[in-house]
């Protein structure tokens, strides 16, 4: 069996059996951690990925489980006690101006820039509803580069606002084509490997000595400076997503290896 859209899957979750397809992402609406989660241990196939899908929408996941590709010291920040361990380890490596970025806010809304950690702790330390956060040391110089990849499509262009620090194209920043390295290509490559992503919009920092690491990766993000259309665009992950329906039902059909 094949669901090809998430309304349809409350009318079967229940008969749905181990080699299952549910194609497209599952809603929060339709309850999406507890059945992602469900239908993973059941053997159903998710495409995309269950953890590509609660990464997607997570900029405090991500840092769990992609911190490795962000910049150093980029740290999820859930309750006071990470905070005021956070003040120590900062302080010790020297770290002035920090970022913060709220979870759940997008295009560039939540983001926010502080002269010191204790200026965060000062304003936001003791409120509960203000966790969780992503912290980060303020990158003085970097290059801010948007990367869309859907099977062999890639695209990238370089975000900058000479007015303000917030690059996002929706916050008034401005943008112009970018020719991705070979580098840049595998890494992105290899973020995505990582987190089970089958297209990504990823937010790529390019720092002054070439170092490489991400602010984000979604499955879907704003699209203002690429080439394509939202409808080409989404026509291209469809076909991206069947392409590997198919992969997990050929999968299926080879004999155990014992057989």
């Amino acid at each position: 069996m094949t669901i090809y859209r998430c309304h349809q899957l409350p009318a079967v979750y229940h008969d749905l059996r181990p080699g299952d397809i549910v194609i497209g992402e599952i809603t929060s609406a339709h309850q999406n951690t507890v059945r992602l989660i469900d239908l993973m241990q059941r053997g159903v196939v998710c495409i995309p990925s269950p953890l590509a899908q609660l990464l997607s929408r997570s900029k405090i996941a991500q840092v769990d489980i992609l911190g490795g590709f962000m910049l150093p010291l980029t740290l999820a920040i859930k309750r006071r006690k990470e905070l005021l361990d956070a003040m120590n380890v900062y302080t010790a490596a020297g770290i002035g101006a920090v970022v913060t970025k709220e979870e759940h806010m997008h295009c560039g809304h939540g983001v926010r820039k502080w002269d010191h950690i204790e200026t965060v702790y000062s304003f936001r330390g003791l409120e509960k509803e203000r966790y969780p956060f992503v912290l980060q040391p303020r990158a003085a110089q970097f290059r801010d580069v948007r990367v869309i990849m859907v099977g062999d499509f890639v695209e990238a262009y370089e975000r900058f606002n000479p007015y303000g620090f917030r690059a996002n194209l929706s916050a008034g920043g401005e943008y112009c084509p970018h020719a991705l390295s070979a580098e840049q290509d595998r890494f992105c490559r290899q973020v995505m490997e990582r987190a089970h992503f089958p297209f990504a919009h990823l937010d790529l920092q390019i720092m002054p000595d070439g170092r490489l690491h991400i602010f984000e990766i979604t499955l879907n993000g704003g699209i203002r400076g690429s080439r394509l259309d939202r409808s080409d665009l989404d026509k291209r992950k469809a076909a991206r997503l069947e392409q590997l329906a198919a992969a997990a039902r050929a999968g299926s059909r080879k004999p155990a290896a014992n057989s």
